[in-house]
């Protein structure tokens, strides 16, 4: 049984609370830290988040709720410290519950700078205990299932591959390019990752884009450059006026004349078109962070380290959103 403490419970840590929660048998949350004194007892009325709000009252029967997180730190109880707070804050939690030993799971980004992504890197190579950053989309279903077709070159090599992240940007402290990064490192990181996770790291970016809402980098669109796949790119924004709708997406053609086509708002994500056909393909009902909480869990039941994504896929993705504002600054591709 991994005992779990949360620290920030706004919109991500309730969604990881919600996953802990369908995990009775391997997992429980025994501690929430917040500076909201209201959600420390479970109260988390006004909560708000990319895909909306949660609810407004939470069971905390049995869980020792905190301002400080060092309270979690200290407790013997707590084996996984879960960071889910703002991301300027988040190098010094995770950096702290690395020196207290505790296992740890950190959202993206792994902090606001490259600099601090590096400290913690450092520090998790020499830890004993687990760290892992929170990559999402290695873990939805239908992005799985992209990631086994090129891996085992189902359909042949990759000619195109295009991913889309769209949204109007959330309220709070979001709002602070200063804090956020904007949309290009809270929101974009996502699809740099998943690039990665699929072909590897490329050779280099070239990247357009322009501040809006957050006063930086709202909007991007990113050429990933390989020598042996003619077109990846990504466009990622919170550049859209209120109220359009979240969209999450992407399109991949193979040489073999198949094409991969996912949308999240569609009632079947994932179309894969082949021979004149349209053929749904099934997976998992289940989501991202449900799939990322499971598979931390098990490492930690088992005592086998993280490997679907660790400490330095989370800082390689975070040199390549700096390629990236390097590139928009510049207006030329930047090597990596």
């Amino acid at each position: 049984m991994v005992r779990v403490g949360i620290v920030g419970f706004g919109f991500m840590g309730q969604t990881h609370w919600r996953c802990y929660g369908k995990l009775p048998e391997s997992a429980k949350v025994v501690g929430v830290a917040d500076i909201n004194p209201a959600r420390t007892i479970g109260d988390t009325t006004g909560t708000w988040g990319n895909l909306g709000g949660g609810s407004t009252k939470v069971d905390f029967t049995g869980v020792f709720g905190t301002l400080d997180y060092r309270e979690l730190l200290k407790r013997n109880e707590i084996d996984l410290i879960d960071v889910c707070v703002p991301t300027p804050v988040h190098a010094e939690v995770v950096l702290a519950a690395i020196e207290a030993g505790k296992h740890v799971m950190c959202e993206k980004p792994f902090g606001r700078t490259l600099q601090q992504a590096t400290e913690i890197v450092e520090s998790a190579a020499k830890a004993k205990s687990f760290v892992m950053p929170a990559m999402c989309m290695r873990f939805w279903p239908q992005w799985s299932w992209l990631k086994q077709v090129v891996a085992d070159r189902r359909y042949g090599k990759v000619l195109g591959a295009t991913f889309l992240r769209q949204a109007t940007t959330p309220p709070g402290w979001i709002l602070d390019g200063n804090q956020s990064g904007g949309g290009l490192l809270d929101l974009h990181i996502h699809d740099s990752d998943f690039v990665c996770h699929l072909f590897g790291k490329p050779t280099a970016v070239s990247s357009r884009g322009y501040a809006m809402q957050t006063g930086d980098i709202d909007h991007v669109v990113t050429h990933y450059l390989y020598d042996d796949i003619p077109l990846v790119s990504a466009e990622g924004s919170w550049a859209f006026a209120s109220p359009f709708p979240f969209r999450m997406r992407y399109t991949v053609n193979f040489e073999s004349g198949v094409t991969a086509d996912f949308d999240l708002g569609r009632s079947d994500p994932l179309i894969l078109f082949e021979n004149g056909k349209a053929t749904t393909i099934l997976c998992d009902a289940s989501d991202g962070w449900m799939g990322e909480i499971r598979y931390l869990v098990e490492c930690i039941n088992s005592g086998t380290r993280p490997a679907k994504v660790t400490v330095q896929d989370a800082l390689v993705a975070r040199q390549i959103v700096e390629a990236e504002q390097r590139s928009i600054e510049t207006g030329k591709a930047q090597s990596l």
